[in-house]
């Protein structure tokens, strides 16, 4: 019969080996390493309620010199653990000095995307109905100087200006996404942007129509044809009066009702 085996001493114990210490002799630098498709709760800024509570999926990533063999990702859960159960985007310059000093990383980069809700009313009768969008912060520090992108896509209606002008009863218009990354020197509001964006499609979005907004949003988008090319320069022309905005780049994709692609359009400033 075996003899039982005795469970290890309570105050024996084990040392375990470093491995990502180890020297590496590749002779390569790495320029981002760590985690990605994390979820987290975060909590944002919000103009209508204060803040809106919503889950991010989050990468943390940081340099790693090319005589180390590998980086802790433990410690990149560690540092967003540290900052409570719920991040703050007011955290964020935080988080990245941690993730640099608990990582003896040059270079610190944090993204999170999320969705975003805003409360719409219908154009005629006024219901309302809550529409979702999707933002994204992009945040790096490399030394002591901080960089920060914010990103929202927005769905709109476009309606075909050529498909107007040639056909006799109507015009295809399909669904249409507006991808707007900004720098600022001042904050930007999540809400502010949608709205610029809303303004340069034939139609907005809506959650909830009923048949009075339907025919509002239809004949609105008959008067207002725009091309992907006319939706990246209307969104531009905007972003170039704000003084605030010092980099922008306006992506257009519209899904096409009536062809197999996708027509694309593309503005970077700055």
């Amino acid at each position: 019969m075996p003899r039982p085996v005795s469970p290890p001493s309570p105050t024996r114990r084990t040392v375990l080996h470093d491995k990502q210490s180890e020297r590496d002799h590749r002779n390569l630098r790495i320029d981002k390493v760590g985690v990605r498709g994390l979820r987290f709760p975060i909590q944002i800024r919000d103009k209508a309620h204060d803040v809106q509570n919503t889950v991010a999926t989050i990468g943390m990533y940081v340099d790693l010199p090319k005589e180390f063999k590998g980086t802790h990702m433990s410690r990149f859960i560690e540092v967003l653990n540290a900052h409570g159960h719920v991040v703050h985007v007011e955290n964020i310059p935080d988080i990245l000095r941690s993730m640099q000093s608990r990582l003896n990383a040059q270079s610190a980069h944090l993204d999170m995307e999320f969705p975003f809700f805003l409360t719409k009313k219908a154009p005629v009768t006024g219901q309302e109905g809550v529409l979702d969008y999707t933002a994204r912060f992009e945040a790096t520090a490399t030394g002591s100087e901080t960089d920060f992108v914010l990103t929202v896509i927005v769905g709109l209606t476009t309606l075909c200006p050529c498909s107007k002008a040639i056909s006799q009863y109507s015009a295809h218009n399909q669904r249409g996404y507006v991808t707007v990354s900004v720098r600022s020197t001042e904050t930007v509001w999540i809400e502010d942007l949608i709205a610029l964006v809303e303004r340069c499609g034939s139609s907005e979005l809506y959650s909830l129509l009923k048949r009075p907004d339907e025919k509002a949003v239809t004949e609105r988008a008959y008067e207002n044809p725009v091309f992907v090319e006319d939706l990246v320069r209307n969104v531009a022309l905007l972003l170039k009066a704000r003084p605030d905005i010092s980099w922008y780049k306006v992506e257009a994709e519209n899904h096409e009702s009536i062809h197999n692609h996708n027509a694309y359009a593309c503005i970077e400033h700055g």
